[in-house]
């Protein structure tokens, strides 16, 4: 399939696509692949020549997704602590890497920023002209991101948001000043997900610690009533981050079993690129309050929010605090 993109190399900041737009944009990307999870790509996308007109709902506002470094040489990580949603996704290798979004606060550094992905673009449909800092992406992506509803961040554009820490090698130790991209933090308005918060439904299983595998990565969440929130293990290693050496403790932690593909494109090793789809439907456990709840997920386009369903048929609803979405493969 070929792909006709107009590009100049003024930076210009243009208004979302309609849905329509973002619909045809998404059916591209099945056809694009990415880079190997360990070697960063820098080069960046460019604007669309011809903006398109500014959609109604602009006063929802557009939060800020970051790609963040989720192999043992990027541990520990920055700003976590303060992303409203973070997303963990599969990669080549059976890797993980992370995308935090966020909304009602923005932390000082944030990292170490990797490169997007593919089903990145699908991912962060739900949202209103999010903003996405990245490192960089494989060429054959460049264009499917530059016509995405989303505003792309890479460090290549914006060198002045982004910096090189001491303490890690390379590629491992590139860093966000969100600051630098946004005044202050969107507010609560623009996590457009379909989450519900609100009391736990009745039942559930009492759970004290929930293991979650991809190929080479293992995500353990364990109960602690003490903070009365999930303490994160990754690899067997409690998680932590740079910000003071705090555990990360999201409030509520839901396994999102969803189809997990290879594309046609492989990275420069040869491992295929993976392609995890979140538009659809599928089954779901989510874990809060010390307890399991098995749910159901839909998600009919890629403009639409994920809603959870309790087995009861209502609305599934998450603890007030940080939510983690586990992309785990369907059983």
């Amino acid at each position: 399939m070929t792909t006709v993109v107009m590009r100049h190399t003024a930076r210009t900041r243009h208004a979302a696509p309609t849905a329509a737009v973002l619909a045809a944009s998404l059916a591209v990307s099945l056809t694009a692949g990415c880079g190997h999870p360990d070697r960063d790509d820098n080069r960046a996308p460019q604007r669309s020549a011809t903006p398109a007109p500014a959609p109604s709902v602009a006063a929802v506002g557009s939060p800020l997704a970051v790609k963040i470094d989720n192999v043992p040489a990027a541990r520990p990580q920055s700003g976590l602590d303060a992303a409203d949603v973070v997303y963990a996704e599969q990669v080549e290798g059976g890797l993980s890497r992370l995308m935090a979004v966020y909304a009602t606060r923005l932390p000082q550094t944030v990292g170490p920023v990797r490169s997007a992905r593919e089903s990145d673009l699908e991912l962060l449909g739900q949202f209103h002209r999010p903003m996405l800092a990245f490192s960089g992406a494989q060429r054959k992506l460049l264009p499917l991101i530059d016509n995405a509803p989303l505003r792309p961040e890479p460090a290549a554009e914006d060198p002045s948001a982004y910096f090189r820490a001491a303490g890690k090698a390379a590629p491992h130790n590139l860093y966000l000043r969100p600051a630098k991209l946004l005044p202050s933090a969107p507010g609560k308005a623009a996590l457009t997900t379909g989450f519900s918060y609100g009391p736990a439904p009745s039942g559930g299983t009492p759970t004290a610690s929930r293991t979650v595998g991809f190929p080479a990565a293992r995500f353990t969440f364990t109960w602690s009533a003490q903070q009365h929130r999930w303490l994160v293990a990754m690899d067997g290693t409690p998680m932590k981050t740079t910000d003071g050496g705090a555990r990360v403790a999201p409030a509520t932690v839901v396994v999102q079993h969803v189809r997990i593909h290879d594309s046609r494109y492989h990275d420069v090793l040869g491992n295929p690129t993976p392609y995890t789809e979140t538009v659809g439907s599928g089954k779901a456990e989510v874990l809060r309050d010390g307890r399991s709840f098995a749910a159901s997920w839909s998600r009919p386009m890629a403009t639409d929010g994920t809603t959870f369903r309790a087995t009861n048929g209502g609305r599934m609803n998450f603890a007030d605090g940080q939510v983690w979405v586990v992309l785990a493969p369907a059983r």
